[in-house]
C-alpha cells in the first residue's frame, strides 16, 4: 500500500493568508493652521493599503473622497511621472469618488479637486505608489477663492 502524496499545487500553497508585512502603528503626520482666517486640522495615515487624510474645520468631517493611484490602463502610466514643468494642475488619469456625503454640486465639485490635487503630490512624489488615498472633507464653507485654495494646499504639504 502506498503513502498518498500531495498534488504539486498544493505542495507549494502558502497560508500566510496574503497579509503584507507592514509597519505598526502606521505612519501618521497631523498639522494645524489658518485657511482664509477660519482654524483648519490636517492629518494623513499611511497605511499598507491606503493613505488617508483629513482635512477638517470646526471638527467636523462630512465628505469622504477616495482616488486610487493605480494607473488607468498600462498607456496612461506615463502620465504619472513627475514632469519639468511646475503647474498645479492635477494628473490626468487620477479619478476621484465620492464615497459618502457632498452637499451639492459646488461642494462636491471642490472635494473632488482638492482630492484629486492630493493624489497628485502623491503620486509625482513617489511614481511607484499604487496604494488608494482616501480623502476626509470637513470644511466648513466652499471657498473657491485662489488663496483659500492655496492655503489649504500649503497646509497639506506638511503631512503629505
Amino acid at each position: 500500500m502506498s503513502t498518498p502524496s500531495l498534488p504539486t499545487g498544493l505542495r507549494d500553497l502558502s497560508f500566510d493568508g496574503g497579509v503584507a508585512d507592514s509597519r505598526f502603528p502606521a505612519p501618521s503626520k497631523q498639522a494645524a493652521g489658518l485657511v482664509n482666517g477660519t482654524q483648519t486640522d490636517v492629518s494623513s495615515v499611511y497605511f499598507s493599503d491606503k493613505i488617508l487624510i483629513t482635512i477638517s474645520q470646526g471638527g467636523r468631517l462630512s465628505q469622504w473622497i477616495q482616488v486610487p493611484l493605480s494607473s488607468a490602463s498600462p498607456t496612461t502610466f506615463d502620465t504619472a511621472l513627475p514632469s519639468n514643468n511646475e503647474d498645479m494642475l492635477p494628473l490626468g488619469h487620477l479619478t476621484p469618488k465620492t464615497l459618502l456625503g457632498a452637499g451639492g454640486e459646488q461642494r462636491e465639485t471642490l472635494g473632488h479637486l482638492y482630492a484629486s490635487q492630493i493624489a497628485s503630490v502623491i503620486a509625482t512624489r513617489n511614481p511607484e505608489e499604487s496604494r488608494t488615498v482616501v480623502v476626509g472633507l470637513g470644511l466648513q464653507k466652499v471657498e473657491i477663492q485662489r488663496e483659500a485654495f492655496f492655503d489649504l494646499l500649503e497646509l497639506l504639504q506638511k503631512v503629505i
